[in-house]
Protein backbone atom coordinates (compact mmCIF):
# COMPACT_ATOMS: atom_id res chain seq x y z
CA UNK A 1 0.00 0.00 0.00
CA UNK A 2 1.87 3.90 -1.07
CA UNK A 3 0.33 6.92 0.42
CA UNK A 4 0.35 10.05 -0.78
CA UNK A 5 3.20 12.32 0.41
CA UNK A 6 2.39 14.28 4.13
CA UNK A 7 0.65 17.56 3.76
CA UNK A 8 3.10 20.43 5.31
CA UNK A 9 0.36 20.67 8.26
CA UNK A 10 -2.79 18.96 9.59
CA UNK A 11 -4.90 19.23 12.68
CA UNK A 12 -7.97 17.60 14.83
CA UNK A 13 -10.45 18.48 16.74
CA UNK A 14 -10.87 16.02 20.04
CA UNK A 15 -14.23 15.38 20.80
CA UNK A 16 -16.51 13.48 23.14
CA UNK A 17 -13.69 11.72 25.53
CA UNK A 18 -11.89 15.01 25.62
CA UNK A 19 -11.72 18.98 24.10
CA UNK A 20 -9.23 20.09 22.53
CA UNK A 21 -7.42 20.64 19.37
CA UNK A 22 -4.35 19.28 17.83
CA UNK A 23 -1.66 20.99 14.69
CA UNK A 24 1.03 18.61 13.53
CA UNK A 25 3.34 20.34 10.83
CA UNK A 26 5.29 17.44 8.79
CA UNK A 27 8.75 18.05 6.95
CA UNK A 28 11.01 15.49 5.38
CA UNK A 29 14.38 14.74 7.16
CA UNK A 30 16.82 12.41 5.28
CA UNK A 31 14.98 9.42 3.95
CA UNK A 32 12.08 9.90 6.83
CA UNK A 33 10.49 12.81 8.24
CA UNK A 34 9.86 14.88 11.35
CA UNK A 35 6.71 15.64 13.23
CA UNK A 36 6.30 18.85 15.40
CA UNK A 37 2.84 19.21 17.03
CA UNK A 38 1.30 20.69 19.86
CA UNK A 39 -2.05 19.19 21.61
CA UNK A 40 -3.88 20.84 24.24
CA UNK A 41 -7.65 19.61 25.82
CA UNK A 42 -9.66 19.23 29.00
CA UNK A 43 -10.26 15.38 30.12
CA UNK A 44 -12.34 14.59 32.94
CA UNK A 45 -11.95 18.11 34.33
CA UNK A 46 -8.10 17.43 33.90
CA UNK A 47 -5.99 20.58 32.08
CA UNK A 48 -3.40 19.51 29.77
CA UNK A 49 -0.65 20.95 27.06
CA UNK A 50 1.84 18.66 25.17
CA UNK A 51 4.31 19.56 22.64
CA UNK A 52 6.07 17.07 20.62
CA UNK A 53 8.19 16.17 18.07
CA UNK A 54 8.81 12.36 16.16
CA UNK A 55 11.73 11.46 13.86
CA UNK A 56 10.99 8.02 11.89
CA UNK A 57 13.37 6.72 9.80
CA UNK A 58 13.00 5.57 5.94
CA UNK A 59 10.82 2.70 6.94
CA UNK A 60 8.16 4.90 8.75
CA UNK A 61 9.96 3.75 12.07
CA UNK A 62 10.25 6.17 15.29
CA UNK A 63 13.32 6.87 16.14
CA UNK A 64 13.04 9.58 18.79
CA UNK A 65 10.44 11.09 20.29
CA UNK A 66 10.57 14.38 22.77
CA UNK A 67 8.02 15.10 24.29
CA UNK A 68 7.08 18.41 26.96
CA UNK A 69 4.01 18.66 28.75
CA UNK A 70 2.06 20.53 31.33
CA UNK A 71 -1.43 20.14 33.55
CA UNK A 72 -2.07 21.52 37.14
CA UNK A 73 0.91 19.28 38.11
CA UNK A 74 3.55 21.42 36.80
CA UNK A 75 5.82 20.61 33.54
CA UNK A 76 6.88 17.54 32.33
CA UNK A 77 9.71 16.16 29.45
CA UNK A 78 10.45 12.94 28.07
CA UNK A 79 12.59 11.98 25.72
CA UNK A 80 12.28 8.05 23.98
CA UNK A 81 14.98 7.11 21.34
CA UNK A 82 14.56 3.60 19.24
CA UNK A 83 17.00 1.89 17.32
CA UNK A 84 14.35 0.58 14.70
CA UNK A 85 14.43 -2.81 15.01
CA UNK A 86 12.23 -2.48 18.35
CA UNK A 87 14.35 -1.66 21.34
CA UNK A 88 13.96 1.61 23.29
CA UNK A 89 16.03 4.13 25.66
CA UNK A 90 13.45 6.24 27.78
CA UNK A 91 14.81 9.19 29.06
CA UNK A 92 18.68 7.30 27.98
CA UNK A 93 17.60 4.12 30.43
CA UNK A 94 17.06 0.72 28.28
CA UNK A 95 12.71 -0.02 28.47
CA UNK A 96 12.57 -3.68 28.28
CA UNK A 97 9.02 -3.11 28.60
CA UNK A 98 9.10 -1.36 25.08
CA UNK A 99 11.22 -4.59 23.37
CA UNK A 100 9.05 -5.12 19.90
CA UNK A 101 7.94 -1.69 19.37
CA UNK A 102 8.25 -0.08 15.99
CA UNK A 103 5.80 3.19 17.16
CA UNK A 104 5.54 5.93 19.99
CA UNK A 105 1.28 6.71 20.23
CA UNK A 106 1.04 9.70 22.25
CA UNK A 107 -1.90 9.81 24.37
CA UNK A 108 -2.79 12.72 23.38
CA UNK A 109 -2.40 12.69 19.81
CA UNK A 110 -4.79 11.47 17.08
CA UNK A 111 -1.96 11.64 14.59
CA UNK A 112 0.09 9.04 15.80
CA UNK A 113 -2.14 6.82 14.73
CA UNK A 114 -0.88 7.38 11.36
CA UNK A 115 2.44 6.05 12.30
CA UNK A 116 1.69 2.49 12.03
CA UNK A 117 -0.67 2.30 9.32
CA UNK A 118 1.48 4.60 7.19
CA UNK A 119 4.56 2.26 8.23
CA UNK A 120 3.13 -1.39 7.93
CA UNK A 121 1.30 -0.23 4.46
CA UNK A 122 -1.25 -3.24 4.80
CA UNK A 123 -3.29 -4.69 2.00
CA UNK A 124 -6.92 -5.09 1.93
CA UNK A 125 -7.96 -7.43 4.22
CA UNK A 126 -4.56 -8.37 6.17
CA UNK A 127 -4.17 -7.75 10.26
CA UNK A 128 -1.28 -7.03 11.97
CA UNK A 129 -0.66 -6.32 15.34
CA UNK A 130 1.47 -3.30 16.10
CA UNK A 131 2.55 -2.74 19.89
CA UNK A 132 3.73 1.22 20.58
CA UNK A 133 5.12 2.84 23.18
CA UNK A 134 2.60 4.80 25.03
CA UNK A 135 3.32 8.00 26.31
CA UNK A 136 0.52 9.69 29.08
CA UNK A 137 -0.54 12.89 28.22
CA UNK A 138 -0.26 13.90 31.92
CA UNK A 139 2.84 12.93 33.46
CA UNK A 140 4.26 11.49 29.91
CA UNK A 141 4.94 8.00 31.46
CA UNK A 142 5.56 5.61 28.65
CA UNK A 143 4.56 2.44 28.82
CA UNK A 144 3.85 -0.33 26.00
CA UNK A 145 0.38 -0.64 24.47
CA UNK A 146 -1.00 -3.33 22.15
CA UNK A 147 -2.94 -2.97 19.61
CA UNK A 148 -3.91 -4.22 16.17
CA UNK A 149 -4.81 -3.06 13.09
CA UNK A 150 -6.88 -4.84 10.33
CA UNK A 151 -7.77 -3.00 6.95
CA UNK A 152 -11.37 -3.23 5.80
CA UNK A 153 -12.70 -2.09 2.54
CA UNK A 154 -12.18 1.31 1.65
CA UNK A 155 -15.82 3.84 1.40
CA UNK A 156 -15.53 6.66 -0.79
CA UNK A 157 -12.04 6.02 -1.99
CA UNK A 158 -10.75 6.13 2.06
CA UNK A 159 -9.10 3.85 3.87
CA UNK A 160 -10.39 2.19 6.74
CA UNK A 161 -8.71 0.30 9.51
CA UNK A 162 -10.23 -2.04 12.64
CA UNK A 163 -8.36 -0.83 15.59
CA UNK A 164 -8.34 -2.32 18.77
CA UNK A 165 -6.53 -1.77 22.02
CA UNK A 166 -7.84 -3.93 24.29
CA UNK A 167 -5.74 -2.79 27.23
CA UNK A 168 -8.48 0.01 27.31
CA UNK A 169 -11.47 -2.23 26.11
CA UNK A 170 -11.35 -0.13 22.96
CA UNK A 171 -11.86 -0.82 19.26
CA UNK A 172 -13.43 1.28 16.51
CA UNK A 173 -13.30 1.65 13.04
CA UNK A 174 -10.71 4.18 11.88
CA UNK A 175 -10.80 6.52 8.22
CA UNK A 176 -7.57 7.72 6.83
CA UNK A 177 -6.95 9.81 3.79
CA UNK A 178 -4.63 9.44 1.14
CA UNK A 179 -1.59 10.44 3.08
CA UNK A 180 -2.42 7.82 6.03
CA UNK A 181 -3.63 10.78 8.63
CA UNK A 182 -6.41 9.84 10.27
CA UNK A 183 -9.81 11.73 9.37
CA UNK A 184 -12.14 10.27 11.95
CA UNK A 185 -11.19 8.71 15.02
CA UNK A 186 -14.78 7.81 17.03
CA UNK A 187 -14.78 8.99 20.09
CA UNK A 188 -11.49 10.75 20.32
CA UNK A 189 -10.85 13.39 17.18
CA UNK A 190 -11.84 14.39 13.68
CA UNK A 191 -9.54 16.03 11.48
CA UNK A 192 -10.39 19.88 11.56
CA UNK A 193 -7.84 20.81 8.27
Amino acid sequence: MKFAPLPATAAWQHRDARTGFEVAYFQPLGDGSRIEGWATAIEDGTTWAVEYVIELDGTGATRSARIRGRSAAGFTAASLEADGAGRWLVGGVPAPHLDGCLDVDLESSAMTNALPVRRMGLALGARAAAPAAYVRAVGLAAERLEQSYLRAPDEAARQRYDYAAPAFDFACRLTYDESGLVLDYPGIAVRAG
